[in-house]
């Protein structure tokens, strides 16, 4: 299995802003520059899927297999022999809040996809938690 994580503490912006950041997932696409869009109906929830469309990539069914209001949670995107987990977590610390995410990926066909996927989306999360940060202040 391949696991790559980043994390970043920060006092400005609290879990519960993050939080409603992810799960209004239909404006994802507002702050996160890797995508043209994401359709979620119904709520952010342990069960539930949602579209996401990455820029110049094909459309991709993601099931939310875990969630903890303001701490996690987790997503699980299959692909043809691997499957891809986003662990994404919220922990309030003396120095601000935690956010940490974690990619998974698991299967005979895992090389191929964290080529593919994966590592793009681990080399954006520097940037990405910065834009995410910079929307979450204004909820």
């Amino acid at each position: 299995m391949w696991t790559r994580s980043h994390s970043i503490v920060t006092d400005k912006v609290t879990k519960e802003q993050i939080w409603k950041l992810f799960a209004d997932v239909n404006n994802w696409h507002t702050w996160d520059k890797g995508i043209e869009f994401a359709r979620m109906e119904g709520k952010f929830e342990k069960g539930n899927h949602f579209v996401l469309k990455p820029q110049g990539g094909p459309q991709v069914n993601i099931e939310i297999v875990e969630t903890i209001e303001n701490k996690k949670f987790v997503d699980l995107t299959r692909f043809p022999l691997a499957k891809m987990y986003g662990e994404h977590t919220f922990e309030q610390t003396s120095g601000g809040l935690k956010m940490t995410t974690t990619m998974k990926v698991k299967g005979i066909l895992g090389f191929l996809w964290v080529k593919l996927v994966a590592q793009k989306i681990v080399d954006a999360l520097p940037d990405d938690f910065q834009q995410q940060i910079k929307v979450a202040r204004r909820l």
